[in-house]
């Protein structure tokens, strides 16, 4: 079984070193362990680091993003045959010791995905503020997906090869809380795995401030219910406003049973403007959910397309038991 370790990277020559010498040099269960270092347009000595370690680079002329780093580094490991992927971060937030923790499920068939949890509440530099926003991220996004895990914004993670081909990134921001999101509706079997972080070394480059974060964080998140539960964001859309809708007729005709007789044209206007933008919801939770069945479609193309390009993969699940049709298979990255 091969392991491939991820590293996007932006201006990390001084704690890169320091990631590539903590990673494992051997798993149990794993034959062999490569790393990768995505450079997203260093200007200082990243890429030669990397390549003094033995790690292979794969240079971004100009800095594209982490969800697109992401990709880039996932689509690397495809082609050379990775059975596991684990993604990791330059700046040594994370106890790269712990990634033999985080592949074990995957090897021992019980998890398709595993996310470091990073135990948020008992990190020192977060603030309260932080860690509240951090735990209200992670229940919104469990509430996408239909998963319980303690902290979606984690990046320290590990993909089965399984897992990769059924994920598609469309953000540009972060792939964090997307990926969970898609994983959940695909049925995916994902597992949390508690670590400690390092010592922070540097502010975040994904975002100025909080606000920004919360903002992007956000539209993603919407970005994903419209995908995969379009028909349950806008039948409840519809429904509050045909609620606040109504209730100007309501009070109209009550008044008038009881005998008023008050110009009340201006609330009648009113609701009538919240039945139509209930009724307009309505119609765009019609047309999502076609959308939503030709994307799934789309996907399953999509998948069959992955396969052609980099050989077929069995879910960690069902690997004790495989399928017969895969038995004649030439094996992954063949």
């Amino acid at each position: 079984m091969k392991l491939v370790v991820q590293i996007p990277c932006l201006n990390e020559e001084a704690t890169l070193a320091t990631v590539l010498e903590s990673i494992p040099a051997t798993i149990e269960g794993i034959d062999q362990i490569e790393t990768v270092v995505i450079d997203d347009g260093s200007s200082d000595r990243t890429a030669d680091i990397a390549r003094e370690h033995g790690a292979h680079v794969i240079h971004h002329a100009r800095t594209m993003g982490l969800a697109q780093s992401f990709r880039d580094g996932v689509d690397y490991p495809l082609s050379q045959g990775a059975d596991i992927v684990v993604n990791t971060d330059g700046d040594n937030q994370y106890p790269q010791e712990r990634i033999t923790d985080l592949v074990a499920p995957i090897v021992a068939g019980r998890a398709e995905i595993v996310i470091g949890d990073r135990q948020t509440r008992t990190i020192p530099h977060f603030s309260a503020f932080k860690k509240v926003m951090q735990r209200f991220g992670s229940w919104v996004v469990n509430r996408a997906a239909g998963t319980h895990l303690p902290d979606a914004a984690s990046g320290f993670r590990a993909y089965s090869r399984y897992s990769l081909y059924r994920l598609n990134i469309i953000t540009r921001f972060s792939y964090t809380m997307e990926t969970i999101i898609q994983a959940g509706n695909k049925r995916l079997a994902i597992e949390s795995v508690a670590i400690t972080t390092n010592a922070k070394t540097r502010e975040s480059r994904l975002f100025k401030n909080s606000g920004q974060h919360m903002f992007y964080s956000a539209r993603a998140i919407v970005r994903s219910y419209i995908m995969f539960k379009p028909w349950m964001l806008f039948a409840s859309l519809a429904g509050v406003l045909g609620i606040i809708g109504l209730a100007p007729f309501v009070r109209f005709a009550v008044l008038r049973a009881l005998g008023s007789e008050g110009n009340h044209i201006q609330s009648l206007i009113f609701g009538a403007t919240m039945l139509m933008a209930a009724s307009l919801a309505l119609a765009l939770g019609i047309l999502s959910d076609l959308l939503r069945t030709n994307r799934i479609l789309q996907e399953q193309s999509l998948e069959r397309i992955k396969e052609q390009q980099y050989g077929p993969a069995i879910s960690p699940l069902h690997r004790s038991q495989p399928n017969p049709a895969q038995r004649d298979r030439p094996p992954s990255g063949a």
